[in-house]
Parts: C-alpha cells; sequence; structure tokens
C-alpha cells in the first residue's frame, strides 16, 4: 500500500493557495497531508492558516544565514525532518537555487498566474492585461533553476474580457489557481505524473481528463 504523501508548503504572503491546499487534505481530496508551513516572512497571513487548520507553522528567515546556500540547507533540513515528500511553492517570494533543488530532484512544484511560457515573472497578471492578451491564465509546473521555466504539469487559460481590468483578472485567474493546485498535487501523490525531458505526461484516471477539459472550457467568458 501507498504511503500518504507529506507535502511541504513554503508561503511569503496571505496563502489563498495554501488555503485551497489545506481544504482539499481536509475533505480528502488531496490524496496527501500537508506536514509543515513554512514562511520567509514572520507576519505571513499564510502561517496564520496553517495554525487554523492544525498544521504546524515556521518561521524561516533567510536573514539569520550567512548565505542564501546556508539558508537553504536550513531549509532541506526542516523539510526532510518532517518526512515531506513534495514541496509546493505558494507565493514564496525567494528563488530557490541548487543547494534546494538537488535535495528535491523532481519534488518542488510552483503555480504562476499566468500561461508560461509567456509573461514569467512578478506580477504577471498585470503584465498580461497590459500587453493585451485576449487570454490569460495559470500553470502549475515543476521548479528548475530559471524563473518560471520548469515543466509544464497542468494549465488553464482565462478569457480576458472588456471590461476587466488588471485586478479583476488577477482574481478570476486565481479562482482557477486554486482549482489546478491540489488536482496537480493529487496527481503527484497518486503516482499519475511522469517527466520525459520537458514534458509531464499525466496518467489520468478514466474519464477525468475529459471531465476536466469540460470544466475548463466552460469557464466564464
Amino acid at each position: 500500500m501507498r504511503s500518504v504523501l507529506r507535502v511541504g508548503v513554503l508561503a511569503s504572503g496571505r496563502g489563498t493557495n495554501l488555503q485551497a491546499i489545506l481544504d482539499a487534505a481536509a475533505s480528502g481530496s488531496l490524496g496527501a497531508e500537508v506536514a509543515v508551513v513554512v514562511s520567509n516572512r514572520r507576519g505571513a497571513q499564510a502561517l496564520d492558516r496553517a495554525r487554523a487548520a492544525g498544521v504546524e507553522a515556521l518561521h524561516l528567515g533567510p536573514g539569520a544565514y550567512p548565505s542564501r546556500e546556508d539558508y537553504e540547507r536550513a531549509l532541506v533540513g526542516v523539510l526532510r525532518a518532517r518526512g515531506v515528500g513534495l514541496v509546493a511553492l505558494a507565493g514564496f517570494m525567494l528563488i530557490l537555487g541548487p543547494t534546494f533543488l538537488d535535495a528535491f530532484p523532481g519534488r518542488v512544484m510552483n503555480i504562476h498566474p499566468a500561461l508560461l511560457p509567456a509573461f514569467p515573472g512578478v506580477e504577471a497578471q498585470k503584465q498580461a492585461w497590459e500587453y493585451g492578451v485576449k487570454v490569460a491564465g495559470c500553470t502549475v509546473h515543476f521548479v528548475d533553476e530559471g524563473t518560471d521555466t520548469g515543466p509544464v504539469i497542468l494549465q488553464a487559460a482565462v478569457p480576458v474580457l472588456e471590461a476587466d481590468t488588471a485586478e479583476t483578472l488577477a482574481a478570476r485567474i486565481l479562482e482557477q489557481e486554486h482549482r489546478l493546485y491540489p488536482l496537480s498535487i493529487r496527481l503527484f501523490a497518486e503516482g499519475r505524473l511522469r517527466l520525459e525531458g520537458r514534458r509531464v505526461r499525466i496518467d489520468w484516471p478514466p474519464g477525468e481528463e475529459r471531465s476536466v477539459a469540460a470544466a475548463w472550457s466552460g469557464l466564464r467568458c
């Protein structure tokens, strides 16, 4: 019998994607448990969300360490001590280097509020809106050493409405982030993701790929 996947979440801010993950874990639909939430910011709301859900919440600030490598080694130590098998970045506003990524090869996920490879980096929703695209969206991807350059796991498209502002577009993208991230974690937990070069192959449960595609095609336009 497969052991329950233990997820470590790294977050820096409000933690709305963390909340979606916590809610999925509580309902049994995540297929995994959240073992610990770590933030580089002491006052991050994400830590409050974790504590409210009965999940261990830790502040680990980089300022206490002489180098990025030392900080990353400390993060690795915290996660390994708790048996973490998958790391989920949920608005974690630090770039992770090889010291961290080599400790969890193929086991670090991130969610980005754009259809990568378009609009990497910060304020992606604003970038897309200012560029004038007609379709925006979000991407869950495995993390590599680049900025939002890792292999794509799942994406959801969000139409850009004529009345949209950068803020309203961001809010509608966020709704899809909250659907996509728990689903990606569940697929990983069930052993349904297979990395082949840059391509992530998904072994969908019977009928589920079609139901997911139908749900995304029904997004409000």
